[in-house]
């Protein structure tokens, strides 16, 4: 290559998520179940004696587990 060639500017292109799945729909679920606040905004029933708060929060976080681990097996590319 002589130095006459300029090199050619590396492009830059901006990225966008190729998956347009319908699956990730479903991501939206762990969000917007903890917001509904009438689910915990009581004392009973208790369970092993922690006030409902307490355990539907732990609840909540395997309601997140749950969905994004089916998304992703639905979702990831097979091949």
């Amino acid at each position: 290559m002589s130095e006459a060639d300029p090199e050619p500017a590396p492009t830059t292109a901006v990225s966008r998520a190729k998956d347009h799945s319908p699956w990730n729909w479903l991501l939206f679920i762990p969000i917007v179940v903890p917001l509904v606040t009438p689910l915990f905004n009581t004392d009973s029933p208790r369970l092993f004696g922690f006030p409902v708060f307490y355990w539907l929060q732990l609840a909540f976080v395997l309601l997140g587990v749950a969905t994004t681990t089916l998304v992703y097996q639905m979702t990831k590319k097979r091949g």
